[in-house]
């Protein structure tokens, strides 16, 4: 305790640590916070086992890097919500030349969505440690590494269901899958369980990042070369459902990622 009578920083994690345990008996405690309190936490978890607690073991601190360079038109002293609000003024704006934009139902809710999927993409990109420059040009970027990218895909991958979805989603044949496209998505559909599995065991959102940022790209080649209009109904069938696969993984990943997918943009 201060002379105050206020408690100290590391005497209120220590309450609150021992409170949760007994609260929700976790099998695992993570403490994301950045990397300037890693030597706070490392006290913390050793005073948590002088004191008995053995499941002291089983806290974790993972520390993330600083952000450079994030700056809004309030200034230097960035806050959360002018980072959102001005996610959606800029992504609003991007999508004003886009002639579908005028036939969405909440376009504003569609910015939102796309702008806070390109900002946890590019937050998610590298390792959590490392610092990195931000660069508003850079994310919302339709083509790359993006976020955007992502939501694009999803959303064309999405139009391909509603377009051809009821004449072909039934009976397929796997074996029309012999493109060389093809069999590279199927590859790397299988690789997903892999991957989840590394993320949750370093506790790194990038090992997610990457694979589907690679299985989009490998579904825009594959948009562009597999069609399903003017093919014979066995193969569109096959690639349809192809496609219908890259889509659900796609979804089910950025789920994970805390971004909710958008059907149309």
């Amino acid at each position: 305790m201060r002379s105050d009578g206020t408690s100290l920083y590391a005497t209120r994690d220590l309450a609150a640590a021992i409170d949760r345990m007994d609260k929700y008996n976790f099998d695992t405690m993570i403490y994301v916070t950045d990397k300037g309190q890693k030597r706070h936490f490392q006290q913390v978890f050793q005073i948590l086992q002088i004191m008995g607690y053995d499941w002291a073991k089983r806290c974790q601190h993972v520390p993330f890097g600083v952000v450079k360079g994030m700056k809004t038109r309030r200034g230097d002293v960035t806050f959360l919500e002018d980072v959102l609000n001005e996610i959606r003024l800029r992504m609003l704006q991007n999508m004003a030349s886009i002639k579908t934009t005028k036939e969405l139902e909440n376009p504003q809710e569609t910015a939102e969505r796309v702008g806070l999927a390109a900002l946890i993409i590019q937050d998610f990109r590298g390792l959590l440690l490392s610092d990195y420059q931000f660069s508003w040009d850079r994310v919302f970027q339709s083509r790359g590494d993006t976020g955007v990218f992502l939501q694009y895909t999803h959303a064309r991958l999405h139009s391909l269901e509603t377009t051809f979805g009821c004449g072909y989603l039934n009976d397929f044949n796997t074996a029309c899958l012999q493109e060389p496209q093809s069999v590279s998505i199927l590859q790397h559909l299988l690789r997903f369980d892999e991957v989840l599995y590394r993320s949750s065991e370093d506790i790194q959102p990038r090992h997610i990042v990457s694979y589907l940022l690679t299985l989009s790209h490998l579904a825009a080649v594959a948009h562009r070369t597999l069609p399903i209009k003017e093919s014979p109904p066995e193969v569109a069938g096959a690639r349809l459902h192809l496609f219908r696969a890259v889509r659900s993984v796609l979804a089910n990943g950025m789920k994970l990622l805390g971004i909710t997918p958008v059907c149309r943009m």
